[in-house]
């Protein structure tokens, strides 16, 4: 067993590490770990119907999918992450080791500061039936990493506006999270205790359940082929966006000066794959024509930017501004 100690805090950087202990180390692995305020939404979601985009966009918090399945969560250094990454097979040789042998060690670790936590329903961990914990697993070749945030002091407030979505109308086939009751940890603390050392408490605890197991952190190679990742896949637009669920969307504006305008836009792949415009705008072009070079544009701010200053918009649209259009776009 390598207990590998993570201080890095930067989002992009930790969910990468997370693909690269399952698939690069071949050691059984186990890591506690925080994000800097990060959303990181699941493997199957349609990120832009989890996230209020505004929001995020204004106070810069970064969207990041990660490789396993369950709901979108918010991270911040009050969230303690956990990382098992072992065989497939568990002590009785099974297969697939469910979530009670993963999240028991915390368990244990709490119930022993006098804290009556339980595993509930089927991925959560509670304390008076208020959700302190989600977990999630995922299966490469013959290992299973599988992982889990702890709300300790989590700033609960700040979770609600990223997690809120747009007043947008989403339609497709992914599936939203569903949002629960939610309660940190150091609320049911008897004496008070710092996240460090709630941290060390659990990592102490893994250490007597495994002797031998060996404490480091990342070698210099191993954080570059982190890093590595990062530019490659969990940095990317195409990740975190792109791999969204087709779904589709509708909004309306009412114009300063270019009167009202309604779109309804498909996308697949994070790109604008059928667009249609409706309303009492005045015009010199067919609106087809501007419907037909919109298709293909990603829904980045800086994408839509760039192609509509490519297009005669005042002869398609009369008195609708470029700022307007990002308003109407992005989703």
């Amino acid at each position: 067993m390598l207990i590998i100690k993570r201080p890095q805090t930067a989002p992009y950087f930790n969910i990468a590490a997370e693909e690269f202990m399952l698939k690069h180390l071949r050691e059984d692995c186990f890591a506690l770990w925080r994000n800097e305020p990060a959303v990181i939404v699941g493997r199957h979601q349609n990120t832009l119907a989890e996230i209020d985009r505004d929001y995020v966009e204004r106070h810069h918090i970064p969207v990041i999918r990660r490789m396993t399945g369950g709901g979108a969560v918010f991270h911040d250094l009050g969230n303690i992450c956990f990382t098992f990454v072992r065989s497939t097979r568990n002590a009785r040789g099974e297969r697939m080791p469910d979530f009670h042998e993963f999240t028991q060690p915390i368990l244990d670790v709490l119930q022993g500061m006098g804290v009556a936590a339980r595993f509930e329903g089927r991925n959560d961990l509670t304390i008076d039936g208020r959700k302190f914990s989600g977990n999630a697993n995922g299966v490469w070749q013959d290992r299973i990493l599988h992982h889990g945030t702890l709300l300790f002091s989590s700033n609960i407030a700040d979770m609600s506006p990223c997690l809120k979505v747009n007043p947008i109308k989403f339609e497709g086939k992914a599936v939203q999270s569903v949002r629960s009751r939610i309660t940190n940890i150091s609320e049911h603390l008897s004496e008070p205790v710092s996240v460090e050392d709630f941290i060390r408490t659990i990592e102490t605890h893994v250490q007597r359940m495994f002797p031998q197991a060996v404490l480091r952190p990342f070698t210099a190679g191993e954080e570059a082929a982190v890093n590595g990742l990062v530019e490659r896949k969990y940095g990317t637009y195409e990740w975190n966006y792109g791999l969204s669920p087709a779904y589709g969307y509708r909004r309306g504006l009412h114009t300063e000066k270019g009167g009202n305008i309604e779109v309804h836009c498909q996308v697949e792949e994070g790109r604008i794959a059928d667009l249609k415009v409706f309303g009492d705008y005045f015009f010199t072009k067919d609106t087809a024509a501007f419907e037909s070079a919109m298709i293909g544009c990603p829904l980045t701010e800086a994408a839509l930017r760039e192609r509509l200053s490519t297009l005669p918009l005042q002869d398609y649209f009369a008195h609708v501004a470029v700022e307007e259009w990002l308003r109407l776009l992005m989703a």
